[in-house]
């Protein structure tokens, strides 16, 4: 009996002694853009998961689609979507939709008033063709409103950037001096301007300097309590960056979604569509090198294309249209372990 006693005592020993159930951690790096909602997620998703961490820098999408070519981290993320070319370099890589958000012009004026902006303006101001304020193209676009003769300090990304990518984008499509002499893509050459890392540092700039105009993601501007402008759409309407703009840029792109989500929202029909809009995306591989990590990141899109599409709105992002989350259903249920699905039956 003594016996018993003393192995019983040393079996629970033993058992105390075990570690806590070790927690996963899942490495993701990119895009500063969809930064606000991925933390709210990552923080909530441990609700869900108790065991599962979230390590993810917010560097800009073009270190984000390095690392995951790369495979330095688990996840990328990427406002702007891969190239053909970049994709070469990571075959079985994936888009993964997960909010849409607006790119807004911010700015830096005394009483910080309402403006309105026309394409080829915007395109002129980064070309350097518009230098002040008092430009009779931007005050004839804003009557009433009283602009100064000062100089237009403009601020862009320093970082390869996803932002960016949706700007110049933007920019391509309204005006062909930009296409012919910048084009597009996370980064290009500015014909002028100061650099800002991350919307983080592009918002500081503009914040910092007076006369100062950038461009930054929607949430980015009002949590720096910045102003943002009015855009005229394609449909020769001024309209508003809103969650209802953005829902109504993406109308078009959600009934005709290319299969790998690859898809410019910009310039969009529509009189309620606002302009400079997109999708962003988390760049996973289709085939998971680790069966655990693949099964948590599986488990997370499913709950984030699901349940967390409700915390968007509060964090200034349109929610993913439900025909776009059934071709996402889809696509996570492909993602797998050694040809075996990583999703559990739904």
């Amino acid at each position: 009996m003594k016996t018993r006693t003393i192995v019983l005592a040393l079996l629970g020993a033993a058992w105390l002694a075990q570690p806590a159930a070790a927690q996963t951690l899942i490495n993701g790096a990119g895009a500063t853009f969809p930064y606000p909602i991925y933390s709210k997620w990552f923080d909530a998703y441990t609700k869900v998961d108790p065991e599962l961490r979230f390590n993810y820098q917010s560097i800009g999408s073009g270190g984000g689609i390095k690392q995951i070519i790369s495979r330095t981290v688990d996840f990328g993320a990427s406002d702007g979507p891969m190239t053909d070319e970049q994709l070469k370099r990571a075959p079985g890589l994936l888009h993964v939709p997960t909010v849409l958000g607006a790119v807004v012009t911010t700015y830096n004026l005394a009483g910080n008033p309402k403006l309105r902006f026309t394409p080829d303006v915007l395109a002129d101001i980064f070309l350097g063709k518009i230098t002040k304020w008092s430009d009779p193209r931007l005050t004839g676009a804003n009557p009433g409103v009283s602009l100064p003769d000062q100089p237009i300090a403009v601020v862009h990304r320093s970082d390869g950037s996803g932002t960016t990518y949706i700007w110049v984008d933007y920019l391509s499509k309204v005006s062909p001096e930009w296409q012919q002499k910048v084009g597009k893509g996370t980064s290009v050459n500015w014909p002028v301007g100061l650099g800002g890392k991350g919307n983080e540092g592009v918002a500081g700039q503009v914040k910092n300097t007076p006369g100062a105009l950038g461009y930054v993601e929607l949430a980015y501007a009002v949590k720096n309590k910045l102003p943002v402008g009015l855009v005229k759409n394609a449909a020769g309407k001024l309209v508003e960056p809103t969650i209802e703009s953005t829902t109504a840029a993406a109308a078009g792109a959600a009934r005709s979604m290319p299969a790998d989500f690859r898809v410019s929202l910009t310039n969009p029909p529509g009189d309620d569509a606002y302009p400079i809009a997109s999708f962003t995306w988390l760049l996973v591989y289709k085939d998971q090198p680790d069966q655990a990590k693949g099964r948590a990141i599986v488990s997370f899109l499913w709950w984030m294309s699901h349940e967390g599409q409700k915390f968007a709105a509060d964090l200034l992002y349109a929610p993913l249209p439900p025909q776009v989350v059934k071709q996402i259903e889809a696509r996570i249920k492909e993602i797998n372990y050694q040809g075996k699905p990583l999703l559990a039956a739904r």
